[in-house]
């Protein structure tokens, strides 16, 4: 069944895109700039920092999987396992966010500890994954908006569903993969301080 072509969200796909990524950029942004809603959350010990660390990581490569087989089924002309790929992208990556800020607002920080030449590659994929991870959100908020409130042939003719989707799974991929080589390496490669 088509989505009603009177439904707020379908006439409006990039008013709810802007009001998601505010939302979705407040709840990060508010965990490390304001000090009362970091508060809301408990100190965690460092087992548990630990643990969560671990858990963002599988979270991160299951998300990655689905990402790529969303890709593989669309250019297979598999829509329905499309969407079910990237709808279950995005449940992770909500789940990602679900596990992220509890760990960030209750958590210490882990600094890496590797040699000084393997240092600099390390930050540059943080900057990069950070950076990325920023700026997809809203790219990747719009393919989801899209895909939902769009019939299958409405996101083919009508939205710029296609383009905007190659160029948020890209960066989300390319994002999360920088994510986890860089968790990698500060938490099972080379040390870190905490």
């Amino acid at each position: 069944m088509a989505p009603s072509d009177t439904t707020w969200a379908k006439r409006h796909p990039g008013i709810l895109t802007a009001l998601l990524t505010v939302v979705g950029y407040g709840v990060v942004l508010g965990v490390f700039l304001v000090p009362s809603f970091a508060a809301l959350f408990p100190d965690l010990s460092r087992e548990t920092v630990n643990l969560l660390t671990h858990a963002i990581a599988v979270v991160n490569t299951m998300t990655v999987a689905t990402l790529v087989l969303g890709w593989y089924w669309i250019r297979q002309g598999e829509v329905r396992k499309h969407a079910a790929a990237m709808s279950t992208s995005f449940a992770l990556i909500l789940l990602f966010l679900g596990i992220y800020v509890p760990r960030v607002a209750g958590g210490g920080t882990k600094r890496f500890a590797g040699p000084e030449l393997v240092s600099y590659a390390y930050f540059v994929m943080l900057a990069v994954h950070i950076l990325l991870s920023i700026l997809a959100v809203p790219v990747v908020l719009y393919a989801i908006v899209l895909g939902i409130t769009h019939s299958e042939r409405e996101l083919r003719t009508e939205t710029p569903h296609a383009r905007v989707g190659r160029i948020a799974a890209g960066s989300w991929v390319l994002s999360l993969v920088l994510g986890v080589i860089t968790y990698l390496l500060l938490n099972h490669v080379y040390a870190y301080t905490y």
